[in-house]
């Protein structure tokens, strides 16, 4: 029995996971958590219920590993914290199949443009980085900001016409405008959903708070050299290692039309009201195996039954108490909640003057 099993009954709140990245970005993460200081800088992400270390150059020892704060005032990583009771934390089935997490959930808000990147599918994953998990993603616009006179915007998906071929060219010659080009450009509004499976071509542009889930891997491929602040990345950043040939495999060359892409991966949520008066959006489902996606407004009670694995709750709006059986946690907006498997019913009232809303992130199915 693990030594903090007595912990796997009862919702967990992280500590601050802010996470260096090659871009700038952060300040709306900042104003979400009600920072006394709003600014942009290069931690642009907070990671939330991660085993996963950042990758990076010269990075802090387990930078992107989730710490928890238990009941009694002690810290614990999340990686000592399921050690030895897997079942317990995650739930039996994640634990027999997979004896991690299986899911990397991050709030991500960026003040300029993304390189360009892919990331892999299951099998280049498995082939070149021996690796079980690939990085699927899916994005939840959660609020958005001009930045430069420009509207938030991402950018995904090759144009008809883009091959292998014409794609290596863009990147050796490293014509960024072409590379741009090349992909279609979508302006977003919060409450817009995006999935963007291993092998696509993405960037997130300038201006964009979301919520991102995807697999449980650190694993990018950019195709730019020097980021759009011009920062020169290293070779371990462009290709992770595997070298830029076979980086370029990395990628899915299908080329679409806009609205074929826009119907491939640009998602429609699907609202459901519950017998307690909460609103269920139902925003990443049957999309992917690799984890779902859900918000609960909830305007005064709400209870939150068991699933038999682990979820992540985020509470993105409003403040309350959220109690499981004998145990009750005071939560407000900022919060990032990781609930162990064996937690059983939950109870959250809502203690503000607006409806709380919560972001359900779910392992795969």
């Amino acid at each position: 029995m693990g030594k903090y099993r007595k912990y796997a009954e009862i919702p967990l709140k992280q500590l601050p996971n802010r996470v260096w990245r090659s871009y700038c970005g952060g300040a709306m993460i900042d104003r979400w958590k009600n920072s006394p200081s709003c600014e942009d800088g290069d931690m642009p992400e907070e990671w939330v219920a991660s085993t996963v270390v950042a990758r990076g150059d010269n990075r802090p020892e387990n930078e992107g590993v989730s710490v928890f704060m238990l009941p009694d005032g002690r810290t614990v990583p999340m990686t000592e914290l399921i050690a030895g009771d897997e079942e317990a934390f995650l739930g039996e089935r994640i634990a027999r199949e997979y004896g991690n997490p299986a899911l990397l959930t991050k709030m991500l808000d960026s003040r300029e443009r993304l390189t360009i990147q892919v990331h892999p599918d299951k099998r280049f994953a498995a082939e070149c980085l021996n690796s079980r998990f690939g990085k699927t993603e899916g994005w939840y616009v959660l609020d958005t900001r001009p930045v430069g006179g420009e509207e938030s915007y991402v950018l995904f998906g090759f144009k008809e016409g883009v091959d292998r071929a014409k794609w290596r060219d863009l990147f050796l010659r490293q014509d960024i405008s072409g590379m741009i080009d090349a992909l279609h450009k979508v302006r977003v509004k919060p409450g817009d959903v995006f999935i963007i499976h291993g092998g696509v071509p993405h960037a997130i542009g300038s201006g964009c708070f979301l919520l991102e889930l995807q697999e449980p891997t650190d694993y990018t491929m950019r195709v730019e050299k020097t980021t759009p602040a011009g920062a020169l990345l290293s070779g371990m950043l462009v290709h992770q290692g595997v070298g830029e040939e076979r980086m370029l495999d990395c990628f899915h060359y299908d080329s679409l039309s806009l609205d074929e892409t826009l119907r491939r991966w640009k998602i429609e949520p699907r609202i459901e009201i519950l017998p307690d008066g909460s609103l269920l959006k139902h925003l990443i489902s049957r999309h992917t195996g690799c984890f779902s996606l859900s918000e609960l407004e909830i305007p005064s009670v709400s209870i939150l039954s068991p699933t038999g694995d682990f979820r992540v709750v985020i509470v993105y709006r409003g403040s309350g108490v959220v109690r499981a059986g004998d145990f009750e946690m005071e939560v407000r907006q900022g919060d990032e909640l990781f609930l162990p498997a064996r937690v059983r019913n939950l109870e959250w009232r809502v203690v503000s003057d607006e409806r709380m809303r919560l972001l359900c992130c779910n392992p795969p199915r």
